[in-house]
């Protein structure tokens, strides 16, 4: 007689689903009936981690520690890491953390082997604007494309921009900051400039103004910052240290975390700029870089259609660039529904439901997970920090099913450095050198102020030449005529009239011969 299996139970039916094969992150032990299960261990597949990832959650749950466990974790595997720090608590990343009883706790309680560990990194800021290696990009390279986006223009007026770029190309006009850019645009709406573009559809003087003053708002968020040179290659995130961990690059923001739109701009680009440079290599073992965009709601508050679009499709495409994107905020409802059907692992910690917007985002959020054996509505509610609802992409694509887990606790410093231990950071850097002092080259500013000068100095030049001139007649008419002299008298008798017809017209040639060669010689 045959023996029966008995049915697994439904923490380990859970259990299974992430019982994979390949190299994986160990993110926590599963919680079931009020327990934590260290025997059933939740992980994320090392080769999923370019398909995207949302880590929500209410303030205080926990969320910058669980990017922090992640990226350590990819760090250890190889892989480089970007980090967006909006509040500044993640520098603590570079160190190695302090072990203490709560600590010592929960590794006991997820069966996790504990060992102080700091990463390689490497911190950075938007143009100089607050500690770090300044990033900076150059207009041209940023392109008419996205700046159009940035500023919020129209159809008509970004297919403008398209020809002022187009034009400052052609003629060998660099557009390395945004005070190049302004002259550009101001001098093809002077009387000098405007002949350049009519062949090809010229710029009309409402486009040109909609243009310079978008300028003037975009860099009172501080954009003049981050245009410029040295011009940042954002292939230095993708290095690995010397050991063959991947570098952490942690971009400190707390300095801008109220120019949103700046954050945005810099996002836009350096998206872009690597998605152009990457190959296509479809899935990989690992990922060639994974991102973390902290508080990601300042990235999508108040943005334009516009840009969202190219979030969405950047998010949609760098996946088979090897790239993963990883959005941290409060509620899924921070990220747009196009943004957010693109995200596979989700790690969501508690929300709150004290006021009636707070009840209706706990149900949105509960809809966005698949079918859990779960009472999600009421877990969320209840979850500790450093607890969270986890489901991630299986190594086939399938979602995993959901799973309440106790995470581990971060090997490096659960907080900030302090800013001298940043500052020599910053400094002992190999590229400190290359990107920290600004560079103000010749470009299209100081040529079109050079021909402007010129121009003005000639015309000046012609002014006071011609009013002289204006002057010497007005004195020579004004001055009394003496009396005609003997010689006068002569010249001026009807004899000598009579004369001078008979041999005038020669007389006069030669004169006139001699007089101009005299001077042409002489210039």
């Amino acid at each position: 007689m045959s023996q029966s299996t008995a049915p697994a139970s439904p923490a380990g039916q859970i259990a299974a689903g992430y019982a994979f094969t390949g190299p994986a992150l160990d993110l926590g032990a599963l919680l079931w009936d009020g327990a934590c299960l260290p025997e059933h261990q939740i992980r994320i597949p090392l080769s999923m981690l370019n398909r995207h990832g949302l880590v929500a959650g209410a303030t205080g749950t926990g969320k910058t520690k669980t990017l922090q466990l992640i990226a350590e974790q990819l760090s250890a595997h190889g892989v480089p890491v970007f980090l967006a720090d909006i509040k500044g608590d993640v520098s603590g990343i570079s160190a190695p953390g302090t072990a203490n009883e709560k600590i010592g706790e929960r590794a006991k309680d997820v069966a996790q082997e504990w060992e102080a560990t700091g990463c390689p990194s490497e911190f950075y800021s938007l143009g100089g604007i607050g500690p770090g290696i300044p990033l900076r990009s150059t207009v041209t390279s940023f392109g008419p494309v996205l700046m159009s986006k940035v500023l919020q223009l129209n159809q008509t007026q970004e297919q403008s921009l398209g020809l002022i770029f187009h034009y400052a190309d052609t003629k060998g006009l660099e557009l390395i900051d945004l005070k190049d850019l302004r002259a550009v645009v101001a001098f093809l709406v002077s009387d000098k400039g405007k002949p350049e573009l009519k062949g090809i559809g010229g710029l009309s003087t409402v486009t040109a103004g909609v243009i310079l003053r978008a300028l003037t708002a975009f860099e009172q968020q501080g954009a003049a910052e981050f245009f410029g040179e040295p011009e940042f290659d954002t292939s230095e995130f993708l290095r690995t240290a010397a050991d063959g961990r991947g570098l952490v690059s942690v971009l400190e923001l707390p300095a801008v975390q109220d120019k949103p739109q700046l954050f945005s701009t810099f996002l836009m680009w350096l998206l872009a700029d690597l998605y152009s440079d990457l190959p296509e290599v479809g899935d990989l073992e690992k990922p060639k870089l994974v991102f973390f965009f902290d508080e990601a709601h300042l990235l999508f508050n108040g943005a334009s259609k516009a840009f969202l679009e190219a979030i969405t499709q950047t998010v949609r495409l760098i996946r088979s660039k090897g790239v993963g994107v990883f959005f941290v905020t409060q509620t899924p409802k921070d990220v747009p529904a196009d943004v957010l059907a693109q995200l596979g692992n989700r790690v969501q910690h508690a929300l709150r439901a004290f006021t009636p917007d707070d009840a209706k985002a706990l149900k949105a959020t509960v809809k966005t997970f698949p079918n859990s054996d779960y009472d999600l509505e009421e877990l969320l509610t209840r979850l500790g920090t450093g607890e969270a609802v986890i489901t991630v992409l299986s190594e086939n694509g399938a979602p995993t099913p959901v799973a309440a887990t106790r995470l581990r606790a971060p090997q490096s410093l659960m907080a900030p450095i302090d800013a001298a231990a940043l500052d020599q950071a910053v400094k002992s850097s190999l590229l400190y050198s290359r990107y920290s002092e600004p560079v103000d080259r010749e470009s299209a500013y100081e040529k079109i102020s050079a021909e402007q000068a010129a121009a003005e100095a000639e015309a000046e030049a012609a002014a006071a030449a011609a009013e002289a001139e204006k002057q010497a007649k007005a004195a020579a008419k004004a001055a009394p005529k003496p009396d005609p002299s003997l010689a006068e008298q002569v010249v001026g008798s009807g004899l000598f009239r009579s004369l001078a017809r008979s041999i005038g017209t020669q007389l006069g040639r030669e004169i006139s011969r001699s007089i101009f060669g005299t001077a042409r010689r002489r210039r």
